[in-house]
């Protein structure tokens, strides 16, 4: 598409993407990113920054979570014009970038680290401050003291940083007092030990040497001068090396790696659109989820059957609605959009859910349920605290089940049981997913995942159709007793289920159980490896 130039010319916003952690962008730099609809990206701007780039534009949200901003990125594949390489020396992308702007655009530089820590990015902003063009820098959370935080070392305020991949003066970094932070590769590792053991530092100083610096891959590694490069040759990347006794305080301050499922790689059997809350707690606990579409939603073969149980709300048809999934609520609201309404539509009607997921669905249409299990959270947890039909106090003896097509008929057998005339409704159907890629199936097959939390049945059916059972060293959680004996069907064994159905509780009781395998021994600290040894 071609550009002229405009009268008032659009800004170019130097965004700095910090060490790594989309999480660590500043508030400034994320508003600017998700609202991007121009960015020129270094190569070694992390993949889950770039994501956020635009994800206004393509995704629901105008701020994705983490996990979702890999749905996100996906997305924004869809605008291929937002994110553009920076590619050529300082001054040709300077030129591109106030071109750009002359459009009347706003053009976003995003780049790793902190732009005015950059001898290449100074350059463009200097090449762009010569210009009429305005232009902002946000800076970047500085990785020298981000990542030693993240990997448990207090750095006080007397530590010194440096750069060893370039011109260092190896006299004055030795004599430099309290803690070095180091910028290096593996390759780097040799010459700085022998320079600084050269320069007076003892050989047994203690050394860190963390990689991927706050993200859920960080790995560190702990070392002295004497075998820092024996310890870390085999990492790879830019990479982060802390000296000094500091380093002995990991043991009391390692909050990020020490977390319960830091390092595991865990399956998400889900659909797309649910795997986002659970991946999220998943990376609360450490975790690195891997989400694997099992089910699809699609709307019923014929929409007739919704429209009446639609129309029969409005004609005060129903004394109870009952909500089984996140899916039937999200059913029911876009049939309700189709015809105009909104919550008002439940005037008069009561709205029982099976669970807290499916209530928290429920409240954020505004709408508050009347009725939610006390005990465990399922159909059968429903019915012990469902009331029966009463002739008096109920003028209406209807209620609507809105449901999946492949459902059981646990609930509405039970219903009736009550008194209760039920219209079981096709609110949407499950279909299986396409099988996952090939790695992805040899890692299920082989052990390459931790952990696979299952929230189902058919998800356990259908992981198990498209890409095979899981491993047995896998260890296997169950949202609820229904998907716990799916799971034994298929030969699998279940080893943690929560006291209540929940997503959240799942994922809690996941990291229970990895805490104490770790405390009986079963298992080696998080932070002393990036995931568990695959055979």
């Amino acid at each position: 598409m071609s550009r002229t130039k405009n009268a008032n010319p659009g800004r170019i916003l130097f965004v700095g993407s910090g060490p790594g952690n989309p999480d660590l962008l500043t508030v400034r730099a994320q508003q600017v990113l998700v609202n991007a609809t121009s960015a020129y990206v270094d190569p070694d701007v992390p993949s889950g920054v770039i994501a956020v780039i635009g994800s206004a534009h393509a995704a629901d949200e105008p701020a994705p979570t983490r996990a979702g901003r890999k749905a996100a990125a996906e997305n924004a594949a869809e605008a291929p014009d937002v994110i553009r390489p920076a590619l050529g020396d300082p001054t040709q992308v300077a030129k591109m970038l106030v071109a750009e702007a002359k459009t009347g655009v706003n053009v976003v530089r995003v780049v790793a680290g902190d732009p005015m820590c950059s001898d290449a990015v100074l350059a463009e902003v200097t090449a762009v401050a010569r210009t009429s063009v305005p232009f902002e820098v946000l800076p970047g959370i500085p990785a020298a003291s981000a990542v030693p935080t993240f990997a448990g070392m207090p750095l006080g305020s007397g530590h010194t940083v440096a750069d060893v991949r370039g011109d260092i003066d190896w006299a004055a970094l030795a004599a430099a007092p309290g803690p070095l932070v180091l910028h290096a590769t593996s390759g780097h590792l040799a010459e700085l030990a022998s320079a600084l053991t050269e320069h007076g530092l003892a050989p047994q100083t203690p050394v860190a040497i963390t990689v991927n610096g706050t993200t859920c891959s960080q790995r560190t590694i702990e070392a002295t001068l004497a075998t820092a490069n024996e310890m870390g040759n085999a990492l790879s990347g830019p990479l982060v090396v802390t000296v000094g006794k500091i380093v002995g305080q990991r043991n009391k301050f390692s909050w990020w790696e020490s977390r319960a499922l830091y390092g595991w790689t865990v399956l998400v059997p889900r659909t797309k659109e649910q795997a986002v809350d659970m991946s999220e707690r998943l990376v609360s606990h450490g975790a690195i989820p891997k989400e694997v579409p099992t089910i699809a939603v699609e709307p019923p073969r014929s929409p007739a059957q919704m429209e009446r149980a639609v129309k029969g709300l409005v004609d005060g048809r129903y004394q109870w609605v009952v909500f089984t999934s996140t899916n039937a609520v999200r059913a029911v609201w876009e049939k309700f959009a189709e015809f105009g309404l909104d919550a008002r539509a439940f005037s008069g009607v009561k709205i029982a859910c099976v669970g807290e997921g499916t209530a928290a669905k429920v409240r954020s249409f505004g709408v508050e349920p009347e009725l939610l299990p006390t005990g465990e959270q399922s159909s059968l947890g429903l019915l012990e605290v469902f009331p029966p039909h009463d002739e008096v106090f109920d003028p209406v003896d209807r209620i609507l089940l809105p449901r999946a097509d492949i459902a059981t008929e646990t609930l509405s057998e039970g219903l009736r049981e009550r008194g209760w005339e039920i219209d079981d409704v096709t609110a949407y159907r499950t279909v299986r997913a396409a099988p996952p890629p090939a790695e992805t199936r040899e890692m299920i097959k082989t052990g390459g995942f931790d952990a696979v939390c299952f929230t189902s049945s058919s998800t356990v059916r259908n992981l198990v159709g498209i890409a095979g059972k899981p491993h047995a060293r896998t260890i296997v959680a169950c949202i609820g007793p229904k998907t716990a004996e799916t799971a034994l069907e298929f030969g699998l064994r279940v080893d943690v289920r929560p006291e209540n159905a929940s997503i959240v509780e799942l994922v809690d009781a996941l990291a229970a159980h990895a805490a104490q395998l770790r405390s009986e021994g079963a298992l080696p600290p998080p932070r002393k490896k990036s995931r568990r040894s695959r055979s």
